[in-house]
């Protein structure tokens, strides 16, 4: 039996000719050695690089610039949050040539008029350091309150959003139709739920139940001529990763951007325009009733939106204690 025919290319090099790549991180080192378009962030990969001793020098930044306002510790503490998650921004923009995803405070995911503002604010941050908003995505959980603050974001402010924690179509569809630049479906930590629920333990990975997801609302935005791009995250394996080949992006890990690397098994671009339009998905209407409702009866999917907020919230309260120890280290 003769060996499968191995590509010249990597996987990831194949892979980058039909999917932008996105660099799931907030580790400098590994943007400059993968070379991603984007990039994308969050509270729990801020956290991580922060105890990094090579961002030292940023989290010192960053505490300058708070202390300066004379505010309140508590005060300073959040202005510090602010800064970090936005210099660590600037200086992804400075090794990337697209767009980087800076996620708004996940203790703010059911308060649309707080997101909003500090999408506002962390704009006028960025344009401040000379960054124009077009190369931001503002990054929100797909809770309900966090759709419309993003819809009013899009529509009133030009400033476009990325909206994670998103487990369902009915989100998706949500987002969607609030004309949301981007969205992030994940596709491990569904894995993640069917593993530890169900009789399944291991899945091929075109019948990973993540895999499955993020297909199904590729094909249901490109059916029904949605702008919003459809970015798949939270990857487990290359497996998953392979098998959503032609997504529109896809965010992985350093971890996996390196496996990537060293393979050349060949690609098959699975998803399409093509194939989405052939779908034979119907439309679903959606408002605030009928989002709710579907949520209430989706236990993966309300299960894993609410562990997201809460650990991304829990990882915040970490980093802001370390903040708030070195903060008092310097008066």
């Amino acid at each position: 039996m003769s060996e499968p025919k191995r590509s010249k290319l990597s996987s990831l090099a194949q892979l980058k000719n039909f999917t932008v790549v996105v660099a799931d991180t907030g580790d400098f080192e590994a943007m400059k050695k993968y070379k991603p378009t984007d990039a994308t962030t969050n509270p729990s990969l801020i956290l991580a690089a922060a105890k990094m001793p090579q961002y030292k020098d940023l989290i010192g930044k960053a505490l300058k610039l708070a202390a300066a306002t004379g505010k309140t510790l508590e005060e300073q503490i959040e202005e510090a949050m602010d800064h970090l998650v936005v210099l660590f921004g600037t200086e992804i923009l400075s090794l990337i040539p697209g767009r980087v995803s800076t996620e708004v405070d996940a203790r703010l995911s059911f308060n649309k008029e707080a997101s909003i503002a500090k999408a506002i604010k962390y704009i006028k941050m960025y344009e401040k350091a000379g960054i124009p908003k077009e190369r931001i995505l503002i990054k929100l959980a797909s809770t309900w309150e966090g759709i419309q603050a993003a819809k009013v974001l899009e529509q009133e402010h030009g400033i476009h959003c990325n909206l994670t924690l998103l487990f369902s179509l009915y989100q998706a569809i949500a987002c969607a139709e609030s004309d949301v630049t981007l969205i992030s479906p994940f596709v491990g930590r569904i894995l993640d739920w069917h593993v530890a629920n169900t009789n399944n333990k291991s899945f091929e990975p075109l019948k990973d139940p993540g895999v499955q997801s993020v297909t199904k609302i590729y094909n249901y935005f490109k059916k029904f001529n949605y702008k919003t791009v459809v970015m798949g995250a939270s990857f487990r394996n290359i497996g998953e990763i392979k098998a959503l080949a032609g997504c529109d992006l896809l965010t992985i890990s350093p971890k996996l951007l390196e496996e990537l690397e060293l393979s050349n098994e060949p690609l098959t671009e699975y998803l399409t325009v093509k194939n989405g339009k052939a779908s034979d998905l119907e439309k679903i209407e959606i408002n605030e009733a009928k989002f709710r409702w579907e949520m209430n009866e989706d236990k993966m999917a309300n299960d894993k939106l609410s562990e997201g907020i809460r650990n991304f919230a829990a990882d915040s309260r970490k980093l802001e204690k370390i903040l708030a120890e070195t903060l008092t280290e310097i008066k």
